[in-house]
């Protein structure tokens, strides 16, 4: 059985004879590989466009900065087993979707904010940071125990209560085939009281230390200032969470709080700066690493280091190997020799993710390789990671250095004996490994050089074959772009979402990550989750037209189609598009034509093998004019619901204008020594109520009559 919180291999029961693979964490497993070695559907034969490309797309309500999960065959109470692709975003929500099947959609959604009491995103001027835009929820790749069924989730918020603002961040533990909260979660991590100029820490954890933002020889976490970036791990029982800044906006520090998987308990606190300041655990989202003996792995950004000083300990600019036990501690490290001038320059070694290696030949088999921000290649033994300028002021006491190129906010990936890496400003390249030390230069590159921000890769593959270095190309104030790689020779470009119209993404995440699984590539972007597969139809051209006097709006479900602006868009063949009709104001909607279903100002259609319209029209909304008049000997009112008509006993003639296509009640009432006679001019007639469509101008008219009574003379007598 696969271990708790990394990749595994989930056997299904019934016709399927293959076991499916579930990513239930960042970059598939603990020692952050980014390899799905159980991919047998996408191939380098068959990714191509044609064949491959974007199948459809679901509309979320934030940025996506996780990496998306996936779970096969979860069963959910009512709707049977499916597979569920898990997206969490910056507006605190978590949706669970069909991971298949676009029809289907959302399976269940759980948000964690609550504006009408207050609760709320937090704003990033709250943080003084423009880093995460425009609002800061759930930022951290959440992990699933794959055998519990939970996912566990950070999620942060703005509360304000009695007047005062109140940062918490908590800890959710969410049931996967309900969204519902399990283990009497969730639980409070942090809750910060920062009013703008003084800070109360209500709750949270804190350890001994006299540090940026100490009070009384505490280090108290700061909700406010902490930002949960890095991807969660799931090890031993424990889920253990890493955090950094905003920005470097003090006070600050590095943190791994760890909490018991069952019972949300808290199991262990480390401060990587107590003494000292920043050195936080962001690793551009890179996720906490483990080893099979059960030590944590991660590096840390710019910030205090001493470890024998009147700051000790402080591991600023460092890969730590914590020991895991009664509580986290640091069993070694390793330190730049120019760590010194790394921190003066915000040349964070923290800004990339470590990456533990499978057993290597030689005498050093345990290896960790990493890189940050001055972009140099790191190749450290585990076993003993080097310390700090062991071996001179100006000499690292490590396996391997590989010179910079190009500042790194990725993470490597590992595939079938090959390191790959995409730094910024540089291509994607993949180092070979020779006796346990990386092979430069590379075994083979791409040709394109990514921006500022670099990739973080994965992998996909049949076992030790077909292998596909999947990228996202964070394009500046652009669409992301999904990149594919023939593993073997990354020369060999087999795909790239730009390269059709029907495949564009919405707008780019700095430091996302593609999750590839069942033969299906799932990307996070602003405000989406995106579906890549193959696919046996062709693209096709789907347009909206609208006519009519008046002017609207019409608007795709999954937001390709705003028209306004954007009347056409490209879609595979076999899509079935939802649209929805708004009038603007002045004007009313009027039907749809070349719909296969209408409901409303709803239309949906189901794209074949050619091009597709539908037409909306819009008439302006004209205004006509209501007569009600009295008739008879009698007298009455006549009043209409909206108060627009009110004919009192005295009047014989009202009037009122209404909207075209306004349907108006009105309602007669006799008066004393008189009787309702009847109406003329309505559309429908119940007693004395009347109604009237204003699709012109109309005419109504209510007769009252004065009551009559027969007086009987009888005569008597003789």
């Amino acid at each position: 059985m696969a271990a708790l919180g990394t990749l595994g291999c989930i056997l299904l029961s019934g016709q399927a004879a293959r076991a499916q693979v579930a990513v239930l964490t960042y970059h598939n497993d603990n020692a952050r590989t980014g390899q799905n070695l159980g991919e047998t559907i996408l191939t380098p034969g068959n990714v191509a466009p044609g064949t491959f490309g974007l199948l459809f797309s679901h509309p979320v309500d934030g940025n996506v900065y996780a990496q998306p999960l996936y779970v096969p065959s979860v069963n959910l109470p009512g709707q049977g087993f499916h597979n569920v692709v898990f997206v969490a975003t910056e507006h605190d929500s978590v949706y669970a979707f069909d991971a298949d099947d676009s029809g289907v959609g959302l399976l269940w959604q759980v948000s964690f904010i609550d504006p009408a009491n207050g609760v709320t995103t937090v704003p990033p001027e709250n943080v003084q940071s423009q880093d995460i835009v425009p609002e800061i929820g759930i930022t951290g790749t959440p992990v699933i125990d794959g055998g519990t069924g939970t996912l566990y989730v950070v999620a942060k918020t703005k509360e304000v209560v009695a007047g005062s603002p109140h940062y918490v961040q908590r800890l959710h533990a969410l049931d996967i085939a309900t969204g519902a909260e399990k283990f009497g979660g969730p639980i409070v991590i942090g809750d910060t009281v920062f009013d703008g100029s003084s800070t109360t820490y209500v709750s949270g954890p804190s350890v001994p230390g006299t540090g940026s933002g100490s009070v009384g020889g505490r280090v108290f976490f700061n909700a406010l200032r902490q930002n949960q970036r890095s991807g969660l791990l799931l090890l031993n029982g424990v889920v253990y969470i890493g955090w950094a800044s905003h920005s470097d906006t003090s006070p600050y520090h590095g943190w791994v709080l760890g909490y018991d998987a069952q019972t949300l308990a808290p199991a262990a606190v480390f401060n990587t700066t107590p003494n000292g300041g920043l050195g936080g655990v962001w690793m551009s989202g890179g996720g906490l690493a483990a080893d099979s003996n059960g030590a944590v792995y991660l590096s840390t950004g710019n910030g205090t280091f001493d470890v024998t000083g009147s700051q000790a300990p402080a591991y600023g600019d460092s890969v730590l190997k914590l020991a895991t036990g009664i509580d986290l501690t640091v069993a070694d490290f390793f330190t730049p020799s120019n760590q010194e001038t790394l921190a003066q320059n915000d040349q964070d070694l923290g800004s990339g993710g470590v990456l533990l290696l499978p057993d290597q030949p030689g005498a050093r088999p345990h290896l960790l390789v990493t890189a940050g921000k001055d972009g140099t290649i790191y190749l450290t033994n585990r076993d003993d990671l080097g310390g700090y300028q062991r071996c001179g002021a100006s000499c690292d006491d490590v396996v391997q250095e590989l010179p910079p190129i190009g500042n790194c906010h990725c993470a490597p990936a590992y595939f079938n004996n090959q390191v790959y890496f995409q730094r910024a400003y540089d291509v994607l390249k993949a180092f070979s490994l020779s006796n346990g030390l990386l092979v430069s230069p590379p075994a083979s590159q791409s040709s394109v050089p990514f921006n500022y921000f670099g990739a973080t890769p994965s992998i996909s593959a049949n076992g030790s074959s077909s292998g596909i270095v999947w990228a996202l190309q964070a394009a500046a104030q652009g669409p992301a772009i999904l990149h594919a790689y023939d593993a073997l020779d990354l020369s060999r470009e087999l795909y790239a979402s730009s390269q059709a119209p029907a495949d564009q993404l919405d707008g780019a995440v700095k430091f996302a990550v593609p999750t590839v699984a069942n033969g299906k590539v799932y990307v996070g972007t602003q405000g989406s989750l995106s579906v890549f597969g193959l696919s046996t139809q062709a693209s096709v051209t789907f347009a909206v037209n609208k006519t009519g006097t008046g002017d609207g709006t019409v608007t795709s479900a999954d937001g390709r189609i705003d028209c306004g602006t954007s009347c056409t868009a490209s879609y595979r063949g076999g899509t079935t598009v939802t649209l929805t009709a708004t009038p603007s104001q002045g004007s009313v909607f009027a039907g749809w034509s070349g719909c296969a279903g209408v409901s409303g100002a709803t239309c949906t259609v189901t794209l074949g093998s050619g091009s597709k319209s539908v037409t909306a029209v819009f008439n302006v909304q004209q205004g006509f004019t209501l007569t009600v008049s009295k008739g008879g000997t009698g007298s009455g009112t006549v009043t209409s619901s909206d108060g627009g008509i009110s004919c009192g006993p005295t009047c014989a003639t009202t009037s009122a204008p209404y909207d075209s296509g306004t349907m108006v009640t009105l309602t007669a009432s006799a008066s004393g020594g008189s009787t309702f006679g009847g109406w003329s001019g309505c559309d429908t007639v119940s007693g004395t109520t009347c109604t009237v469509t204003m699709n012109a101008s109309r005419s109504v008219t209510a007769t009252f009559n004065v009551q009559r009574f027969t007086l009987t003379v009888s005569k008597g007598g003789t």
